[in-house]
């Protein structure tokens, strides 16, 4: 499963959706670069002054404890042609098509039915584009 991992590690709009998501299914698969993503959004929340000192410190805590727990779909050629295609698909940035690229290989290029959860409304559509069953699951 993979979402926007940043509201489990600060306090935002969707921290409540992130830690309903995650209680539901605590299993988390991420691309090899996600903590170097989570790591750049700390750095600029501290920046803009969202974060002092010490909620930096333990957004930093909390990464490292949920880095722990993750699986990595590492970088090899494979996910990086599939990110490829999906941004020929898709209009995608180069890290979501990553990300996108990790969970459809973590499914074993069957990701129909396959839990992918994300709280960002272009990389939803191509998952589900992509068959990945996207949560949360919006009201219609």
């Amino acid at each position: 499963m993979k979402y926007r991992l940043v509201p489990l590690l600060v306090t935002e709009s969707q921290t409540n959706t992130a830690r309903t998501l995650q209680t539901h299914d605590p299993s988390i698969v991420v691309w090899w670069a996600a903590r170097v993503e989570c790591v750049h959004a700390i750095c600029r929340l501290r920046r803009e002054g969202t974060l002092d000192a010490q909620g930096e410190h333990q957004a930093r805590n909390r990464l490292e404890a949920l880095a722990e727990r993750w699986l990595e779909m590492q970088p090899t050629s494979a996910p990086r042609s599939e990110a490829e295609q999906c941004l020929a698909a898709h209009p995608l940035k180069a890290a979501d098509a990553l990300q996108l690229a990790a969970g459809v290989r973590w499914s074993g290029q069957q990701p129909q039915g396959r839990a992918f959860a994300c709280l960002n409304g272009q990389l939803n559509t191509a998952a589900r584009t992509e068959g990945l069953q996207v949560l949360p699951v919006e009201d219609s």
